[in-house]
């Protein structure tokens, strides 16, 4: 008997970590993305850019400031995605004032990097993507289409 329900336990567990992941797997790797913010500092980057814009007598401070303060909002979305990824609801959270995914400035978006992983031709020497894409505002691509 005991035997039976340690097998039984067993197949419930695969069953249910085999089936249906595809709601933690997006709620996990959207978590990853918000948390590494603080190291992309794309909210930042996008918030000085659209205060020098709209408000140019702020400029800066203001957009330093409220990047700053987006910045650490969405790491700690990211943390608190991360920390229940396993327990539904798998919508994003917050969604009324952030976008589900990191932001980048208007100026910039980012392509794939250029690397054999994503360029299949780059056997005969051809390949595109960001050259840089570490690097802030690197905007150079080998094959701009």
């Amino acid at each position: 008997m005991q035997k039976t329900l340690s097998l039984l336990g067993a197949v419930l567990v695969t069953g249910l970590l085999a089936t249906g992941c595809a709601g933690p797997e997006r709620k996990l790797g959207r978590g990853f993305s918000n948390a590494y913010e603080i190291v992309r500092m794309g909210e930042m980057r996008r918030t000085v850019e659209q205060s020098a814009l709209f408000y140019p007598n702020e400029r800066y401070a203001t957009g330093i400031v409220q990047g700053f303060n987006r910045t650490l909002a969405r790491t700690g979305i990211g943390i608190y995605e991360i920390a229940t990824f396993p327990i539904p609801s798998y919508d994003p959270v917050a969604t009324k004032h952030f976008k589900p995914y990191p932001v980048y400035p208007d100026s910039y978006k980012p392509h794939l990097s250029a690397s054999s992983l994503f360029a299949t031709d780059t056997s005969i020497g051809f390949s595109g993507g960001d050259v840089a894409p570490w690097f802030p505002s690197s905007r150079f691509h080998i094959f701009d289409n």
